[in-house]
C-alpha cells in the first residue's frame, strides 16, 4: 500500500508538471500579455511624449518581471523554480497589482469550496437512491418517466437555467423569493441568528441548485446502469432462491458491487464542479474562485492563471487519487498493482 501510495504521487507530480507546461507554453503563445493590456494606462492619458515613456518604462520592467522577455521554456522554468524551492507563485500583474496570488485564491477558495460540498453532497444523496430505485423499477412508468426528466435536465445550459432563476425567482423578477447575488445579506449584523442562517440559505439555494441538477442527472443515470449490470447477476439470483429480504440484497449485496461506477465519476466531479462554478459565480456575482478565474483570463493575469491551474491540477489528480482508494473499500478483490 505505501508502495503504491508513492509511486502514484511521484505519477501524479509528473502529471501536474507536464500539465502546467502546456498551461505556460499556451498562455505564452495566445496573442496579447498584461503588459500590452495596460500599455496605454492612466500614465498616459494626459497624451504626453514623457507619459508614454512612463508608461514604455513600466510594461518593460513588468515583462522583465514576468520573464516574458526570455523564451518560453527558460520563462517556466524560472517560474517553476521559484514554486518549487520558495513556493511562491508570483505576485499578480493586472487583476490586484502586486498582491501575492496566493493570498488571492485563499481569499476566495473558501466560498467555492462551500457551494461545491453542499452541491457534491446533495448530487450524492438525491443520485444514488434515485438511480437505485430506477434500475430495481426497470421498464416501469418511473424508469421512463424520470428517464425523460433527466435528461431533460442534464441538457439544459447552466448559463440559461442562472438566467431564467434570476429573471423569474429573484429580486427584480416575477417572483422575488430569493436574492439576486451574493452569498451573505447585506444587512447582516443587523439580524439574529437564526434569521442569518436563513438568509445564507436563500442565498445559497439557486447557485447550489444550478451546480447539481447537470450532475444529478448523470449520476442518477450511471447509478442506474451500474445496478442493472448487478442485479441480474447469478449471486443475486442465488440470494433470492436463499430468502434474502429485497432491501438486503439491494443495499448489501448488488449495490456495493454497482459502486465502482459512481467512484470512477467521483474522480472528475471535482474538478468539473468548479469549472462550472465559473458561470454560477459570475452570473450570480458571488467572489468566489470562478470569478477570479475570469478576472484572470480577461487581463492575462500570468501568475494568477498558473496558480489557478496549479490548483485546478492538483484537485483533478487529487480526485483520481481519492478514487483510487475507494476502489479498495467498495470491492477487496482490488488489487494495487505496485510493479
Amino acid at each position: 500500500m505505501v508502495e503504491y501510495i508513492i509511486k502514484r504521487l511521484i505519477l501524479g507530480c509528473f502529471t501536474l508538471l507536464a500539465i502546467l507546461l502546456v498551461s505556460y507554453v499556451l498562455l505564452r503563445l495566445a496573442p496579447g500579455d498584461p503588459t500590452r493590456s495596460s500599455m496605454f494606462g492612466s500614465d498616459s492619458s494626459a497624451g504626453t511624449l514623457d507619459a508614454s515613456k512612463g508608461a514604455l518604462q513600466k510594461n518593460t520592467a513588468l515583462r522583465e518581471k514576468l520573464n516574458l522577455d526570455k523564451p518560453v521554456l527558460v520563462g517556466f522554468g524560472l517560474w517553476l523554480r521559484e514554486v518549487v524551492l520558495h513556493g511562491d507563485f508570483g505576485t499578480s500583474a493586472s487583476v490586484d497589482p502586486g498582491k501575492p496570488v496566493t493570498e488571492m485564491i485563499l481569499e476566495r477558495l473558501p466560498v467555492t469550496l462551500s457551494l461545491n460540498f453542499w452541491a457534491i453532497v446533495i448530487t450524492y444523496l438525491g443520485a444514488i437512491p434515485l438511480g437505485v430505485y430506477a434500475a430495481v423499477r426497470a421498464g416501469s412508468w418511473f424508469d421512463r418517466g424520470s428517464a425523460f426528466g433527466l435528461f431533460l435536465l442534464y441538457s439544459l445550459p447552466v448559463m440559461w437555467v442562472a438566467l431564467l432563476l434570476q429573471t423569474t425567482l429573484c429580486d427584480g423578477g416575477r417572483w422575488p423569493i430569493f436574492p439576486l447575488k451574493g452569498l451573505t445579506p447585506a444587512n447582516e449584523d443587523s439580524l439574529s441568528t437564526w434569521a442569518l442562517q436563513w438568509e445564507i440559505l436563500r442565498h445559497y439555494m439557486l447557485p447550489v441548485l444550478c451546480l447539481t441538477y447537470g450532475n444529478f442527472a448523470g449520476l442518477s443515470r450511471y447509478a442506474r446502469n451500474g445496478m442493472l449490470e448487478v442485479i441480474h447477476s447469478d449471486y443475486i439470483r442465488t440470494a433470492r432462491a436463499k430468502g434474502v429480504s429485497e432491501t438486503a440484497i439491494i443495499w448489501r449485496h448488488a449495490f456495493r458491487n454497482g459502486l465502482i461506477t459512481l467512484i470512477t465519476l467521483f474522480g472528475g466531479l471535482l474538478p468539473s464542479l468548479v469549472a462550472g462554478s465559473l458561470l454560477v459565480e459570475y452570473i450570480f456575482n458571488i467572489p468566489g474562485m470562478g470569478t477570479l478565474s475570469l478576472l484572470a483570463l480577461s487581463s492575462r493575469d500570468y501568475p494568477l492563471q498558473m496558480a489557478l491551474f496549479a490548483f485546478t491540477g492538483m484537485l483533478t489528480l487529487g480526485g483520481i487519487f481519492v478514487s483510487d482508494m475507494l476502489y479498495l473499500a467498495a470491492d477487496p478483490r482490488i488489487k494495487l498493482h505496485t510493479k
